[in-house]
């Protein structure tokens, strides 16, 4: 099994021939918009639904001269209009309207349909998560604080925690996605001095949007800053579980690691290497989205009523971000749902101490059999220093210590030293998680 990106679908989505296209649908929404309220001659707009056209090759060559994409668009729609033998419909075409009155607008059309794009990610993500969990709730594992043994959980429990986490992600990129969700058609600075509100409420309805409450001459930037935020924290989410994954691969754990297809080479020098190599990659790559929210933020502060500084800045970071986020996406789905997993290997580092990881329930069960809490954490604390130190066997220790019989019977110590004991409450986790 080989890690590929199966869903390209988020680049074509970014191409200069679809962000054109927008344009023009926004354009046209415009005129009709215009006709229909008596400011556009509706034969025009019906003439130019009909014959306008663009193409990006045209509109970067005639950019190459005028150095601005969007006169270079309205000179080839023109042509067009003149090709189509109605050359005098184009003096209705970009009718009251400035650049970003379009390049906005039509940005939230490319970041709906990209939204879209990685919701459907998200909702596959999630269901792959769900089915290992519970493919593993019971499968018993030593859970680790600061990378050393700590107590027991079960694998499919961490996983669990994965899950809860993506559909929180869910549930934000939905609410910023309906954030993003607004046009503006209010001109150069934002007044309205040329078409008013309730032709741009119009145009913004016809394009499935919302018209933003007030705007300059650009939408605010800060609900750019929140989507791409929200990117961020869902491949920081992608992040985790890989290097989780990574963590559990190692030589000296190995009670997980990623698919390792027949015929893959993990070294050119080493044949028995298999290394996380996917894992590594959805790692550094998110890396690349949290760098992109820190100049979504620089974008928000424009001088005055807009500059072009944030222009060439989001013509990088949102097709990267939204096309990685994606990417990253779909290696997640990819390592989830081929992921090998080692129960025994689990088991098998679990009961490696010999009974240490027992030692908060030792301290309790001696509390409250009547021994002081700190006469019993310094009793508990010795033997397991000792057993650290000479990796000696723990519970063997605790077992023959006439101090702690005193306190806890032999069937006492049963339940003290019970993985059942420990994760009794993984079902109604669960329960909580994904429901009865």
């Amino acid at each position: 099994m080989i890690a590929r990106y199966t869903r390209p679908e988020m680049g074509r989505i970014w191409s200069e021939d679809n962000k054109y296209r927008q344009w023009l649908e926004v354009e046209l929404a415009a005129s009709e918009a215009l006709a229909e309220m008596g400011e556009v001659p509706v034969e025009a707009a019906r003439l130019l639904r009909q014959h306008a056209s663009v193409t990006a090759e045209r509109i970067l060559e005639i950019e190459k001269t005028t150095r601005h994409d969007v006169i270079a668009f309205t000179t080839v729609v023109a042509e067009s209009m003149a090709a189509a033998g109605h050359p005098e419909a184009s003096r209705w075409f970009h009718y009251g309207m400035t650049s970003n009155d379009v390049v906005d607008t039509a940005q939230a059309l490319l970041i709906q349909q990209a939204s879209e794009r990685i919701l459907a990610g998200l909702e596959s993500l999630a269901a792959a998560l769900k089915d290992r969990a519970f493919e593993f709730r019971h499968t018993v594992q030593m859970g680790r604080t600061h990378g050393v043994h700590a107590e027991p959980v079960t694998f499919g429990w961490k996983i669990a925690l994965w899950y809860d986490e993506i559909r929180r992600d869910t549930e934000r990129l939905r609410a910023v996605a309906e954030e993003m969700r607004v046009g503006k058609i209010s001109g150069a600075v934002g007044v309205f001095a040329h078409i008013g509100p309730a032709a741009e409420a119009r145009i913004c309805e016809k394009l499935g949007l919302r018209p933003a409450p007030i705007a300059s001459q650009v939408i605010s930037r800060d609900r750019h800053a929140h989507y791409v935020a929200v990117l961020a924290l869902i491949t920081a989410a992608l992040e985790k579980i890989a290097l989780e994954v990574r963590h559990l691969q190692r030589t000296e754990v190995r009670e997980a690691e990623e698919p390792f297809a027949a015929g893959q080479k993990g070294s050119s020098a080493m044949p028995h290497k298999r290394n996380p190599v996917v894992c590594e990659q959805i790692c550094g790559l998110a890396r690349v989205v949290r760098a992109n929210a820190q100049a979504a933020f620089e974008n928000i502060a424009l001088w005055h009523e807009r500059d072009i500084s944030h222009s060439s800045v989001e013509r990088v970071i949102l097709p990267d971000s939204t096309i990685l986020t994606d990417y990253l996406l779909d290696k997640t789905i990819w390592l989830v749902r081929g992921m090998r997993v080692y129960p025994e290997r689990m088991l098998r580092n679990l009961h490696s101490t010999r009974g240490l990881i027992f030692s908060g329930q030792l301290l309790l069960d001696l509390a409250a059999a009547g021994m002081l809490r700190e006469q019993a954490y310094k009793l508990v604390q010795g033997h397991a220093m000792k057993a650290w130190e000479e990796d000696g066997d723990f519970r063997a220790a605790v077992e023959s210590d006439p101090e702690i019989a005193k306190y806890l019977s032999g069937e006492a110590l049963d339940r003290t030293f019970s993985l059942e004991r420990q994760l009794k409450n993984i079902d109604t986790i669960f329960e909580r998680v994904f429901g009865a």
